[in-house]
């Protein structure tokens, strides 16, 4: 085993490159804009990235990449990638062709869950779901320290299922870009955040600035935020009833809204089936460089002893 590990978190509007010691000590780190559109500039920019950072740090490393979407068992090309660019193309074996080396790649939710479950908020529990709440909405398990990936390559992909519970109001819901309906992205997201405020007010705010007004008892913002946390507590709860995770870190911009950590316990209990509803709810350790790590630790956790894939 190579004794640094690089990450990269192909994002769509960044790509963050990271290389790790064995114990995880930060060793390098960059970004750069992704090449929004362009699929073989995006594979210059990560080659580029990778040699840039091992020419400054004098070795060759192993490589993982967190990707949008994943590679389909099936056809051996990227499926479900909101990066769309990327759909349809065979991207691991054009990125080990351009590297010249073994490259591991996984969903970049699952590579946040994996970061969390080896050396963040979910170290030592034996099941983590990991949620994604940015600009999308993604999900990872990993299960014994290994990411659960499921024979179609989409375990986890909670945030393309439709918002559980709905009432009269939330239907048929908004259109997603996958081509449905009501999908948890669409409620739960940044963007959808922001889209069911200019709903209810017809004021265009950003998430975070309905988090603050909201902070300063506007009532129209903590309206919104209460319906986001709802909807929020609904589509975790389902996926709770199905892995029964032992914790559930919340990842991406939305993560850092403190009021969720003190709500949503209460309105998952609602909906848990046993008789025991009680759910951590925690905010990653590593924050926003979270999955840039967990790429990193596809070629094993700090003492080498994760595994990078699990069939289910």
């Amino acid at each position: 085993m190579k004794p640094l590990r690089i990450g990269i978190d192909l994002g769509g509007t960044k790509i963050a490159a990271i290389a790790l010691g064995r114990q995880g000590k930060i060793a390098a780190q960059t970004t750069v804009p992704t090449p929004h559109g362009n699929y073989e500039a995006t594979l210059e920019a990560i080659r580029e990235l990778i040699a840039s950072l091992e020419n400054d740090l004098c070795t060759q490393a192993s490589v993982g990449v967190g990707m949008p979407g994943s590679i389909s068992p099936e056809t051996g090309l990227v499926q479900n990638a909101n990066s769309t660019w990327l759909n349809g193309r065979p991207f691991d074996k054009d990125l080990e062709c351009i590297l010249g080396r073994p490259v591991r790649l996984a969903n970049d939710a699952n590579c946040f869950a994996l970061s969390e479950a080896t050396d963040g908020a979910g170290k030592d529990l034996a099941c983590v779901f990991g949620v994604i709440l940015g600009t999308g909405c993604g999900g990872g398990i990993v299960r014994d320290g290994a990411i659960l990936d499921g024979p179609r390559g989409i375990a986890g992909e909670w945030g393309h299922n439709p918002l559980p519970w709905p009432d009269g109001a939330e239907l048929p819901g908004p259109e997603c870009w996958c081509g449905r309906h009501g999908c948890m992205e669409c409620w739960v997201s940044g963007p959808a955040l922001s889209a069911d405020h200019m709903r209810h007010t017809g004021e265009q705010l950003d998430a975070r600035e309905i988090s603050r007004r909201a902070n300063k008892n506007n009532r129209h913002a903590r309206s919104t935020l209460a319906r986001h946390a709802s909807r929020l507590a609904r589509g975790l709860a389902s996926v709770i009833n199905i892995i029964d995770p032992d914790v559930v870190v919340l990842g991406g911009g939305l993560s850092q809204m403190p009021h969720l950590y003190e709500t949503l316990p209460d309105l998952l209990a609602a909906h848990i089936f046993a008789d025991s509803t009680d759910i951590a709810v925690r905010p990653p350790i590593h924050g926003s460089g979270s999955g840039v790590r967990g790429a990193a630790w596809l070629w094993g956790g700090p003492d080498g002893s994760f595994s990078h894939t699990s069939a289910g």
